[in-house]
């Protein structure tokens, strides 16, 4: 019993020492594993890197990236395509286009009803969109009232005659009276002048009365059937002169402010290729619907030959005049997000940065509000080169602009390169990471140049509209002999980077190069 007991103490202390000693070794493994990540940030930081640092709170890409004026030769305006235009005032203005549907104008729109009560008869407008003209017959009615009233018209014309030589002073004023009292019944119950005329020259009371139409144009609804019982609420026709027609467009609600009763405006239709549609803007919705966010606006238009039909889809077209102002293309304009540049053209190749504020863009041009004036020279095409390569001066620090005019002169007394660059990498093509950059030094007798400071600078402009910052790289290579140079750097994007070698001896530039590399690895 003893000898068991002391194999379970033992057996208790061995265990306790065992997980004591691995608690240990979990505990110094945590520590190890949290420094790591500490260490690898403060030697990445201490390395050169790709990667622009965190922007301060309320600084954004734009503001961290500032631009430089640079000076391109002819031959590299000519190569990526740049092209100029001279800023002036002019007549703007701004065309919307939209679609919309053909309606029937409301205001030419009648409806045939009776004024009293009866059988119709006869139907000779019997079908819907049949077009009826101005005083055709609609069909025939008879009404007991409508007898009755003739009837009663009949025997005050009868009464007037005889009473006509009355001597007693009122009879035949009365008999007028009457006669016209009874006329005026007929008319209030719109009976068409011919039938009072018949009923004057013939006497005769006749059943069937013809109704004709008070308009012309088409039939957009018929509810008149032979037989029937109308009444003066029934509604027998629904006829619509198409002379004039609405067209509903939807505008969106940044344009609206810009449009105006009463401004012209024009339809195309894929059933009359090359012809076009005049009108006007009729009227304006004071209400935005909600799930579209656009407006709705009436445009009213002549239809001579009843081209435009109801139900129509079309092709709206509203060109508003804005006035004159300052403006230029859009193409001249290069859009950040946060600000808007134009590059001014100083001539001889020199290209300045200018921030702009800009007003409504209107079809292919922009209004400037500030930052420009007529007359001067901006860049309207490669705009995003050029800032590329401004970022790149801005960055690197090597450029000093010169003064306008001074592009030739500084072309002329620049100094010819001592040597020349062989630029490779290592892997090749580079990629996202780590990678090793060497040059080759050659003289221009050929030997190779030992004994330089080189350096290799990278740069990738900021990309605002995926939400990128300016990347940048700096590596000093280390002289391996023989005229070659080595070094390793660290690229944060794969992409298309600017790639600026410098080589200097005896604290002169004895050699330059600048060219583009696409890094694998994605972004």
């Amino acid at each position: 019993m003893k000898n068991y007991r002391a194999a379970f103490i033992v057996t208790t202390v061995i265990a306790a020492l065992l997980a004591a000693a691995l608690a240990f070794i979990g505990w110094r493994y945590g520590l190890d594993r949290a420094a790591a990540p500490t260490a690898m940030l403060r030697t990445d930081s201490a390395a050169p890197s790709a990667e622009s640092s965190t922007p301060a709170p309320g600084q954004t890409a734009a503001t961290r990236t500032p631009l430089a004026a640079v000076q391109l030769s002819p031959q590299r305006l000519q190569s990526i395509g740049v092209k100029s235009g001279v800023v002036e005032v002019r007549p703007v203005y701004n065309e919307i286009r939209t679609v919309g549907n053909v309606d029937v104008d409301e205001q030419l729109l009648s409806y045939i009803q009776l004024r009293f009560a009866g059988w119709i008869q006869q139907v000779f407008a019997n079908y819907t969109y049949q077009y009826i003209r101005k005083g055709e017959p609609l069909f025939t009615i008879y009404s007991p009232e409508l007898v009755t009233a003739e009837q009663e018209y009949l025997i005050a014309q009868r009464n007037q005659s005889l009473l006509a030589a009355s001597s007693v002073p009122g009879v035949a004023s009365g008999a007028v009276s009457l006669l016209s009292a009874a006329g005026a019944r007929l008319k209030q119950w719109q009976i068409p002048a011919r039938e009072i005329a018949r009923l004057k020259s013939t006497g005769q009371v006749r059943n069937g009365l013809e109704i004709d139409s008070p308009v012309s144009g088409f039939i957009t609804e018929r509810n008149a059937l032979p037989q029937m019982y109308a009444q003066p609420e029934t509604r027998l026709y629904a006829i619509a002169n198409l002379s004039t027609v609405w067209v509903y467009a939807h505008v969106f609600q940044n344009q609206i402010g810009q449009i105006k009763m009463g401004d012209p405006a024009t339809v195309t239709v894929d059933a009359y290729p090359g012809r076009t549609f005049y009108g006007r803007v009729d009227n304006i919705w004071p209400q935005v619907d909600m799930s579209t966010r656009t407006v709705k606006v009436r445009l009213a238009f002549p239809n001579p030959g009843l081209k435009l039909t109801p139900g129509m889809f079309v092709n709206v077209a509203m060109k508003i005049p804005l006035g004159r102002h300052l403006a230029i293309p859009a193409s001249g304009v290069f859009q950040t997000g946060t600000r808007n540049i134009v590059f001014i053209d100083r001539g001889g190749g020199y290209l300045e940065p200018r921030n702009v504020e800009l007003g409504t863009q209107a079809g292919n041009q922009f209004i400037v509000l500030k930052g420009l004036k007529a007359g001067e020279r901006i860049v309207t095409s490669a705009n995003f080169l050029i800032d590329s390569e401004s970022q790149l001066q801005a960055a690197l620090g090597s450029f000093m602009p010169p003064p306008p005019g001074a592009g030739a002169a500084a072309a002329m007394n620049a100094p010819r390169a001592q040597a020349s660059i062989e630029f490779t990498t290592s892997p090749s093509p580079p990629r996202k990471g780590t990678n090793t950059f060497r040059v080759q030094l050659t003289g221009s007798d050929g030997k190779p140049i030992e004994g330089a400071q080189v350096t290799v600078m990278l740069f990738m402009p900021a990309m605002p509209a995926m939400g990128m910052s300016a990347l940048h790289a700096a590596v000093t290579l280390a002289d391996k002999g023989g005229g070659r140079y080595e070094g390793n750097g660290n690229l944060g994007s794969g992409g298309t980077w600017q790639v600026s070698i410098n080589a200097q001896k005896g604290g002169q530039t004895i050699a330059a190069k600048q060219l583009t590399v696409t890094t694998g690895g994605g972004m």
